[in-house]
């Protein structure tokens, strides 16, 4: 079954038992789908490590957006946005731990035969197809510089 297929499965069960919460975020998300399905030049359908990239990029924004209320003293639009975010983590991959994380860019340093911070672009490229999906960009970032650097 497709994430849009399971995304409108979703929906319908959410109207049924009348989750407002639920149904908004699930909304939220066959929203981007639509519209990268019909931006222009596509071809009508996409990858699933499209629909993972589209589901990260709402999980980060839902993330920083709480963050923020947070930060304003907002706690009922930051609860909102966390309650968001839980419900959009169910679709995601399951992200790696960090050792597992380390393990595998200590995997790609070493393939890619990366010596140090001059390497960095090399082995983020590689990180960055090979992780997709399971680490935020940001930490795979964080641990390659740290990693990279003497």
């Amino acid at each position: 079954m497709s994430l849009r297929q399971q995304i409108d499965n979703d929906i319908k069960k959410a109207m049924l038992s009348k989750n407002k919460e639920e149904l908004d975020a699930l909304r939220s998300i066959k929203s981007m789908i639509l519209l990268a399905e019909t931006e222009k030049g596509g071809s009508g359908d996409i990858t699933s490590d499209a629909e993972s990239k589209l589901l990260m990029k709402a999980a980060k924004q839902r993330k920083e957006s709480a963050e923020i209320f947070q930060q304003q003293n907002r706690p009922d639009l930051a609860e909102k946005e966390l309650g968001q975010l839980e419900i959009i983590n169910r679709y995601l991959p399951k992200q790696l731990s960090e050792e597992d994380l380390r393990k595998a860019v200590q995997t790609i340093i070493e393939e890619s035969g990366a010596k140090g911070s001059q390497d960095m672009g090399k082995v983020m490229g590689l990180a960055t197809k090979k992780l997709a999906g399971q680490a935020d960009g940001k930490v795979i970032s964080e641990l390659v510089k740290k990693m990279l650097t003497p």
